[in-house]
């Protein structure tokens, strides 16, 4: 079972939810924070206070190194969650930003102990969501360090729209793409007037449509042979079978409990 909200659709990828567990994380994304766009949400060297649920909008996590520069690490997406094991830390050692006007709703810390607790589908679906960011880690890292400029724009691109697409965002291989090539340039170790040049050439061969800030993939095969790769990193397969059959022992327990 999913519902409407991106939290619930994407972790819905996972393993089928049952309604107490919908109602649950819907319920996490009732009170929201909102932000304009380009306001820090997180600080290196902050303090974690809490984890929290991007619930609309847009947000990237990066580093400045100390002559300025910015490499952004990985953007963040409606129904994306971050710092589920961030008490553990003493300080943030990067931050987020919002690209465009933004709303998250924060998770506290008995909160998240609680999920894990007493809602097994809920606990393992998170795990996995923490296993597809880094997979998608990873994967950057293949990137920056293995793939051509083409081949980072090509990954970049196809990588945003399955990610949108996996949480009803998408329509059509369509997004909304709020990136200005500056922020392209820096996710990629790229130049803007490189990024420029790609684009355009990505245009020309209409590979893609790009304007307005929206976003169409028109030849994803020609753009996966270029980039190298498939969606299958994203782990959007869903639960192997002993792992459901596990989480539904785990549930007929708790629910046993609860009866007796």
């Amino acid at each position: 079972m999913d519902g409407g909200s991106p939290l619930v659709t994407k972790l819905a990828h996972f393993v089928q939810l049952s309604g107490e567990d919908v109602r649950v994380l819907d319920a996490l994304c009732v009170k929201e924070e909102r932000f304009e766009a380009g306001t820090d949400i997180v600080l290196d060297g902050d303090v974690p206070r809490s984890a929290f649920v991007l619930t609309q909008g847009m947000a990237f996590r990066y580093r400045l190194l100390p002559d300025g520069k910015r490499q952004i690490l990985t953007f963040m997406i409606p129904g994306d969650i971050f710092g589920l094991h961030a008490f553990l830390l003493r300080a943030m050692d990067h931050s987020i930003c919002t690209l465009v006007p933004t709303r998250l709703a924060a998770i506290s810390r008995a909160t998240v102990f609680d999920l894990f607790e007493h809602h097994p589908r809920i606990g393992a679906a998170l795990w996995w969501s923490a296993l597809q960011q880094e997979a998608i880690n990873r994967e950057r890292i293949v990137a920056l360090g293995r793939r051509s400029a083409r081949g980072r724009v090509a990954y970049l691109l196809c990588e945003l729209v399955w990610r949108l697409m996996a949480v009803g965002l998408a329509e059509d291989d369509a997004i909304q793409l709020p990136l200005t090539q500056a922020e392209l340039a820096d996710a990629l170790g790229l130049t803007p007037v490189h990024i420029n040049r790609i684009l355009q050439e990505m245009r020309r061969n209409e590979l893609i449509t790009l304007a307005h800030h929206r976003l169409r993939l028109r030849n994803v095969e020609r753009l996966q042979e270029i980039a190298g790769f498939n969606q299958d990193y994203l782990l959007f397969g869903g639960a192997p079978r002993e792992v459901r059959s596990y989480i539904d022992i785990l549930e007929r327990k708790r629910i046993d409990h609860r009866r007796t």
